[in-house]
Order: structure tokens, then C-alpha cells, then sequence
């Protein structure tokens, strides 16, 4: 059974850093690709930053230069690595595998004063 469980998300003043994490299990996570989504009420879910199984990454322009997605492959676990955090970064904050379309339950990032 597939199960990706996301931690590290709470509530933190602007200009901040956060690190969000994914333990995966029951996939085939290191040839997989895997991404980070974010979610604010009313809103699609949108792609933050993805990570291939080479490590290639690709980020949304609006978090270029502050987060940083990473992998650990002997961990099965995905990172998201967020600084200078603002208000308009707070959302729910998804895990997914990208290459066998499963999603985790997500974590809560509120950024705020």
C-alpha cells in the first residue's frame, strides 16, 4: 500500500524558514519523480517545485530562489526547503508522486504576523 506522509508545516512570521517533509513508502521512489503542490481555499492546487529521479528540479516562479526541493533516496523522503517566507506563500502544502499519480493528505503553512 502506497502512503506518503507530509510533516513540517505550522504557523510562522514573514521572512522565516520552514522545512516540509514527505516520507514515502510502497512505491518505487527512487526512479520516481516527485513534486510539492500547494493549495489556498477556492484555488486549484498548484505546482511549487519538482524533483526527477536524476535530480533535476523545477520550481514555480513564484518560490525561484527561496525553496528548495530535495531527495533523499536511502530515506524515501522529499524536501521542500522554504526561506524568506511571506504571507502569500501560506497554503495547504501537498506531496506527490509524479510518476504513479499519488497524493499525501497535505500540511498546513500559515505565514503570518
Amino acid at each position: 500500500q502506497v502512503h506518503l506522509v507530509e510533516s513540517g508545516g505550522g504557523v510562522v512570521p514573514p521572512g522565516v524558514s520552514l522545512r516540509l517533509s514527505c516520507a514515502v513508502s510502497g512505491t518505487t521512489f527512487s526512479i520516481n519523480a516527485m513534486g510539492w503542490y500547494r493549495q489556498t481555499p477556492g484555488n486549484q492546487r498548484e505546482l511549487v517545485a519538482e524533483i526527477t529521479n536524476r535530480r533535476t528540479t523545477t520550481y514555480a516562479d513564484s518560490v525561484k530562489g527561496r525553496f528548495t526541493i530535495s531527495r533523499d533516496n536511502v530515506k524515501n523522503t522529499v524536501y521542500l526547503q522554504m526561506n524568506s517566507l511571506k504571507p502569500e506563500d501560506t497554503a495547504v502544502y501537498y506531496c506527490k508522486d509524479l510518476t504513479d499519480d499519488y497524493w499525501g493528505q497535505g500540511t498546513q503553512v500559515i505565514v503570518s504576523s
